[in-house]
């Protein structure tokens, strides 16, 4: 037996990647897309070297040793290369600080390298959101002293003094649903406030800070009594120093989960840890609501990338594999297949990247009248159906490697482990299709409708204009008829989301094939008819009432 089969090869994620580069060109002015290229062309390197290296190390969960030799608490967390590499990467690619510079692009440019970079990190980015996050909520408090003390850390560009934060939100008692938080924030004598309870799901507790939710001691029940607060974990001697835990932070145990293995994820209990509180001693949900544009939109970046892996591995080694004499790129049912997610990631990409950009232009407060409402609409949509489409299109891409698709040491199956955790994270898909019922209740739909109408402009593909169109006018006709039944508007809610998604996208896929189609590329022109042909209507027209039949 001769014969070894070629691994699949990743092409550099930058200058391979037509989409990114095609945005880029279209949006970002010249003399900046030249200042980024040298960042971009060098993560793009780190994310082929970080694949190699996968190749060669199955080396891929954090170790956590609660208890040195000789008796003492440690909780010291042992981590993965690529999370040691993640403070200097943040840092020196500005992951974080471009993010919140002073101009519209900031946060384009900024989720580009968060593109490149995301599935290189083995999930460093999850914290990073959270950081993002953090940062975002700080800012929106007002609260000066813990502005001036964090931020600084959070968008450092120097390694030596950048902090991760987490977000310490969920309990046994729930996620999304936070109501029942069980832990309690007292105040001593002297007036500084302690935490006392358990977070059921602490991601980032290797960082230097985090925001927990917390019931001041003698508050009424319910959501609006809770309070948000900062924390640091470290002992305030050696808050840069991630080797000591502090006392009043015990971390139980790592969490063993389907995917994101190298990132740390912890069940832990507070003790008496030190807080501060960013605002008021309640309402701290709405607190948050700052951060959710943020790691939603983060979200949606990461399992674009994840898809934009499966597809580029995927497509090599339909060019290295021989199948019935001819290679699978050759085989036309092979090479339909790829084209097919090749068009829903296109979408995806438009959609996200839309977000990402209107993220920038809204706080910097040169977003035209409507696109605050657009972004309140497209931020969880783009959110909910990337995280769908990561699965479906990772478990895709596994099948177009066979049996070696399986296969644990050819790094292939963590593709699809690991994208499972786009839909759950940040919101379940109902969790935002619900999210989504209530940006409609404003003026978004209207919102939508305006940009979608200005996106379409120049578009000479006819049948993509009236699928569109359609599809909205079958959404708008949805929700009047459901406006008697709350319980039918809230079970079709799913599938109107996903519409309204798609709808978006295909409009947004138009506006570059418009641009693209004026300079010789087909492309993306290609892609709009091959997506808006997978259709753009996702609406659920179930009985409801079916459904208590089905389930009893």
């Amino acid at each position: 037996m001769t014969f070894l089969q070629d691994a699949p090869q990743l092409a550099h994620p930058y200058r391979t990647d037509r989409s990114l580069r095609a945005l880029l060109e279209r949006v970002v002015p010249s003399a900046r897309k030249v200042a980024l290229d040298a960042d971009f062309d060098a993560l793009g390197d780190y994310a082929q070297m970080a694949w190699q290296r996968v190749g060669s190390s199955m080396r891929r969960k954090p170790v956590l040793t609660q208890w040195d030799a000789w008796g003492r608490r440690v909780d010291r967390i042992e981590l993965t290369a690529a999370w040691l590499e993640g403070p200097q990467l943040t840092t020196r690619y500005g992951m974080l600080a471009a993010g919140h510079a002073d101009n519209e692009y900031a946060r384009l440019e900024q989720f580009a390298r968060v593109y490149l970079y995301h599935v290189a990190s083995e999930f460093y980015t999850c914290p990073l959101a959270m950081t993002d996050g953090a940062a975002t909520a700080l800012k929106a408090s007002g609260n000066k002293e813990l502005i001036d003390r964090a931020l600084p850390h959070f968008l450092s560009r120097d390694a030596s003094s950048f902090w991760l934060s987490g977000q310490w939100m969920t309990e046994n008692a729930g996620g999304s649903d936070v109501g029942n938080t069980e832990t309690i924030a007292r105040q001593d004598t002297d007036g500084q406030w302690r935490l006392y309870g358990r977070k059921w799901f602490s991601s980032a507790v290797v960082g230097e800070a985090a925001l927990a939710l917390a019931r001041p001691e003698g508050a009424c029940s319910g959501t609006s009594a809770l309070a948000l607060f900062y924390v640091e974990t470290m002992e305030s001697d050696a808050a840069i120093n991630g080797n000591r835990r502090n006392a009043e932070l015990v971390i139980d145990r790592l969490k063993d989960k389907l995917g994101t293995h190298e990132l740390p994820t912890a069940e832990i209990h507070l003790e008496g840890l030190p807080a501060w509180p960013l605002g008021e001693l309640a309402n701290g949900v709405r607190q948050i609501a700052p951060m959710l544009n943020v790691t939603r939109t983060w979200n949606a970046v990461c399992a674009i990338a994840s898809i934009a892996r499966a597809i580029s591995l995927a497509r090599d080694y339909a060019m290295r594999r021989q199948s019935f004499g001819r290679l699978l790129i050759e085989q036309p049912l092979h090479a339909q297949t790829l084209a097919d997610m090749q068009a829903e990631f296109e979408g995806a990409f438009a959609l996200t990247f839309e977000v990402a950009h209107l993220l920038g232009r809204v706080e910097q407060r040169v977003a035209a009248p409507h696109e605050a409402l657009l972004l309140r609409l497209l931020t969880p949509l783009a959110k909910l159906w990337t995280g769908k489409l990561a699965v479906k299109i990772c478990s895709e891409a596994l099948e177009c490697f066979g049996g070696a698709g399986y296969i644990e040491d050819t790094g292939l199956p963590q593709l699809l482990r690991d994208a499972q955790v786009y839909s759950i994270w940040e919101g379940t898909t109902n969790v935002l299709s619900l999210d989504s019922l209530r940006a409609l209740a404003g003026d978004s739909l209207g919102a939508l409708r305006t940009a979608i109408d200005g996106w379409l402009d120049g578009c000479t593909d006819v049948a993509a204009i009236h699928a569109n169109r359609a599809a909205l006018d079958a959404a708008t006709g949805f929700i009047d008829a459901q406006q008697a039944s709350r319980d039918g508007l809230e079970a079709g809610a799913r599938g109107l989301a996903i519409t309204l998604a798609r709808c978006a996208a295909a409009a947004l896929l138009a506006r570059q094939a418009t641009w693209s189609s004026a300079r010789g590329d087909a492309r993306p022109a290609a892609a709009l008819r091959r997506f808006v042909g997978h259709g753009l209507l996702r609406l659920s027209t179930q009985d409801a009432g079916d459904n208590a039949v089905l389930l009893g």
